[in-house]
């Protein structure tokens, strides 16, 4: 009989370690000098938790996203934030067909339905606070009211950046608000000089779509993705000196002059 810890089989672990490591690997393949950040990534995908990825222009961040959506399953959606982009604009967009009259279709939230597993926002303080709001709604509630009816979206995991060149019309994301984000992950130029010169010169990397052609699709079952997470949640426990570190940690950030310094 196999041992059962934490309500989950050894057998079921290993499968689901082997699944993960496989991804690393196969998008490590097509990534090349992000070892930390897939890792990171690979984390929060199991963690169920949006992240906030950190980088310059240029540092492959979409091609990574779509390398990780392939190796998942699901599908994948994106959206540039602009200044005039606006809440609806999320949602549906509307257009005059051939026939000469009003149609509408639904938008980057809505079109691939519950089947949706990575949403990349792209430069995300480039948009206004009242798409923020949207979006934060919605990664909170991974939910959305639109056409008198509500639209599940279990599956969907955010990832956005932020233009860190420009500040003129660019809206930033509340402190506050940034805790819907469970991790921020940089995504740094590799420092060793021959993967930038491959990066650079070799034509293989240049081409996205036949770059994340390679990794194996379907690695992970992202439609089970939500509950082996709550089954592994629910079984790990921390133990009682982190539990007593992190009350401290709590109450040091409310009253820090009650607490020493060390």
């Amino acid at each position: 009989m196999d041992a059962v810890i934490m309500g989950i089989s050894d057998n079921k672990l290993t499968d689901w370690r082997a699944d993960a490591l496989q991804l690393m690997s196969e998008v490590g393949k097509v990534i090349v000098g992000q070892e930390r950040a897939i890792r990171l990534i690979t984390i929060a995908i199991f963690s169920r938790g949006h992240v906030l990825l950190e980088g310059d222009v240029g540092v492959g961040k979409t091609t990574l996203l779509r390398a990780i959506t392939r190796g998942i399953g699901g599908k994948y959606e994106r959206i540039e934030g602009t200044v005039d982009l606006m809440p609806n604009d999320m949602v549906y967009h509307t257009y005059i067909g051939e026939d000469g009259r009003p149609h509408v279709d639904a938008g980057p939230l809505l079109r691939s339905g519950e089947d949706l597993s990575v949403f990349f926002f792209n430069e995300i303080n480039r948009a206004r606070p009242q798409v923020h709001a949207l979006m934060l709604r919605v990664m909170a509630e991974q939910s959305l009211h639109a056409f008198k009816r509500e639209y599940r979206l279990p599956h969907m995991i955010v990832f956005a950046d932020r233009n860190q060149v420009e500040r003129e019309e660019t809206f930033e994301i509340p402190s506050a608000a940034r805790d819907r984000f469970m991790m921020e992950i940089p995504i740094l130029v590799p420092e060793d000089r021959g993967t930038r010169k491959s990066l650079v010169f070799d034509t293989k990397f240049h081409n996205t779509d036949s770059l994340t052609a390679k990794v194996s699709p379907g690695i992970l079952a992202f439609d089970q993705l939500n509950s082996f997470s709550v089954m592994l949640q629910n079984g790990i426990q921390a133990s009682p000196i982190i539990q007593d570190y992190a009350m401290d940690l709590w109450q040091a950030t409310q009253t820090p002059a009650a607490w020493p310094c060390y």
